[in-house]
């Protein structure tokens, strides 16, 4: 028995461990700042230098945006290696968090310089926090897997309290003020969560501390029903290296060679009738493939069957976050440029108040379970429950003062970044009806559980494929109903909660424990790839709007996801023998 674990679940909040909700505010916090800085990127680069911005064509925006988020992602590889093996979980969200702190206050100064040192700061940040906070709850609910598909989707809904304010609040500021201003909140409030965690780790008991060094004679010793040993060869290794050079190569060339207009350019040749940038990546993406058809089949048939279950489930997910991930770029693109955002009269009244419920309502909610926390830990760790009561305290004054400020205006204009808004809100009120839904007895499998989000996803991209259906082929802007993106985020959010919180279940549910780190990190490089991959088709949205409108382009991604879902239903039973009993 794990008495830290047993120990945890005395003292419970909303039915789980106080420890959970100590992440869940650490995580909200590391979300507030890159959401918040993430809702400005695009419109950084793209705004005019009249307007403070960088004067960029999409294109260039949305490439830069795809290679920073996919290699956010890649970095949790790193990070989990060197929590896994050297630094412990704990010491690692540590360490990216306060790279993170740095990297915001480098963006905010707004020159070249700082803004690339910002960006690459916020990467390793990020690799060293990500993967870390969901192995801590992973190793929370050892011997408690009932709990875990709970425990993820709340622990999301802290992530998506985080994107909610962060994109409300410095996406305000820097749309109504400076750019540097939404950049700086989003690294006040990152300084927030650093010192909440770091006052409060000693509740984990010592789970994620420094992994101990085994002894010679306990280092081969497994866990009860694990596989054996299954070391790296050195074919396999070089495969992974060559694979890894050639993959990060072509991700950091790309927005380089095309802000340059090809005056830096690695791949600048041609190979059998292909570029050289195609040719990298593809090359790449064989060696990747090769790696897997030589490793998977060492593994005994259960840890083998249950990790091409995860394969498939990362293959889709490649393509949800692709298409997801549209939000920031193309969507955000098109709320500015083709949205009709200036209300009057009873239209602007009627925003002001949604959008100060919107802001109110769950901000208290927020602070609901903040309190709840406060009395399960406020004796014991007093320091860091202060540090979280101040950041609400400021929180709070920033959002009223907000929200009067509109108020004082004869008319309401709805800046761009507010639709990213919608997606955290609708997670923060439907995130506990689906927890129950998945812990009770009308549970979908897995496959039910894709084929649905990514069915949802399609939907959401057909509503604002039939909004845009009007927009003239290549025009820079229209006026289309604020309806159409409504709906594009209420849809998408539901089909996020089909897909995001339950696969990191999934993944600590298929694979070894001594594996749990290192898979995360796998799963995290599907994402890293949805995510590039999210930026090369917001590239194209450029192209195609040009050739057959934007409301085709949008068309295509419905079908992309359609299909998908309607695959992940369809092989549902080949994929239930694979896994083997885990649900």
């Amino acid at each position: 028995m794990n008495t830290d674990i047993e120990n945890m679940f005395k003292d419970k909040v909303m039915g789980h461990p106080a420890g959970l909700f100590v992440l869940f505010f650490t995580e909200m916090w590391e979300r507030f700042s890159y959401y918040g800085m993430r809702a400005l990127l695009v419109m950084f680069f793209t705004a005019s230098l009249m307007d403070g911005g960088w004067g960029w064509p999409r294109e260039h925006a949305f490439a830069i945006f795809g290679t920073y988020t996919s290699l956010v992602y890649l970095s949790t590889l790193l990070g989990g290696y060197f929590a896994d093996k050297i630094i412990g979980y704990r010491y690692a969200v540590l360490v990216g968090a306060l790279l993170m702190t740095l990297g915001h206050a480098s963006m905010a100064i707004e020159v070249p310089f700082f803004i690339y040192l910002g960006l690459g700061l916020l990467v390793f940040g990020s690799g060293f926090f990500k993967p870390n906070m969901t192995s801590i709850i992973s190793e929370m609910y050892k011997g408690k897997e009932e709990k875990k598909d709970g425990a993820y989707t709340i622990f999301y809904m802290g992530v998506n309290a985080g994107a909610f304010l962060g994109i409300l609040l410095c996406g305000y500021l820097g749309e109504t003020i400076g750019w540097s201003w939404g950049f700086g909140l989003a690294g006040v409030f990152m300084l927030f969560g650093l010192l909440q965690f770091w006052k409060a780790q000693d509740i984990f008991g010592k789970i994620g501390l420094k992994p101990a060094k085994p002894n010679d004679g306990e280092a081969n010793v497994l866990a009860e029903g694990e596989p054996k040993l299954n070391p790296f060869t050195s074919l396999e290794l070089g495969l992974i290296a060559v694979a890894s050079i050639l993959g990060l190569a072509w991700i950091l060339n790309d927005p380089v060679a095309k802000i340059s207009e090809g005056a830096y350019n690695l791949f600048g040749f041609e190979l059998f009738g292909l570029s050289g940038s195609n040719f990298i990546i593809l090359f790449a993406l064989f060696l990747f493939i090769a790696l897997l058809i030589i490793r998977i089949p060492k593994y005994d048939k259960v840890t083998r069957d249950r990790m091409l279950a995860v394969t498939f489930f990362a293959f889709i997910t490649i393509f949800f976050w692709a298409i997801f991930e549209q939000a920031p770029s193309s969507l955000t693109i098109f709320a500015r440029d083709y949205t009709q955002r200036i209300l009057e009269g009873n239209a602007a009244i009627i925003f002001k108040i949604v959008n100060s419920l919107m802001t109110i309502i769950p901000l208290a909610i927020i602070t609901w379970v903040l309190i709840s926390l406060f009395k399960k830990t406020f004796k014991n760790y007093a320091v860091s429950n202060l540090v979280l009561a101040t950041s609400f305290v400021i929180i709070w004054i920033i959002a009223i003062w907000m929200l009067v400020t509109e108020f004082g205006k004869d008319i309401a204009e709805v800046p761009a970044s507010w639709f990213g808004v919608l997606n955290s809100l609708f997670i923060i009120a439907m995130a506990p009806l689906f927890s129950k839904w998945w812990e009770s007895k009308y549970n979908p499998n897995a496959n039910m559980k894709y084929a649905i989000g990514m069915g949802l996803l399609g939907l959401g991209m057909a509503c604002v494929a039939i909004g845009a259906s009007d927009i003239p082929v290549g025009a820079k802007t229209a006026s289309v109903s604020m309806i159409w993106l409504i709906l594009v985020y209420f849809f998408h959010t539901m089909g996020e909660l089909c897909i995001s919180p339950v696969a990191l279940s999934y993944v600590s549910k298929l694979v070894p424990g001594r594996m749990i780190a290192m898979m995360f990190g796998v799963w995290y490089l599907a994402v890293a790839i949805g995510m590039k991959l999210a930026g090369v088709f917001g590239e194209s949205s450029e192209a195609i709007a040009k050739t057959e409108g934007l409301s085709y382009f949008f068309w295509l991604l419905t079908a992309i996801a359609v299909g998908l879902g309607v695959l992940s239903a369809a092989i549902y039973p080949l994929i239930k023998k694979l896994m083997h009993g885990v649900r």
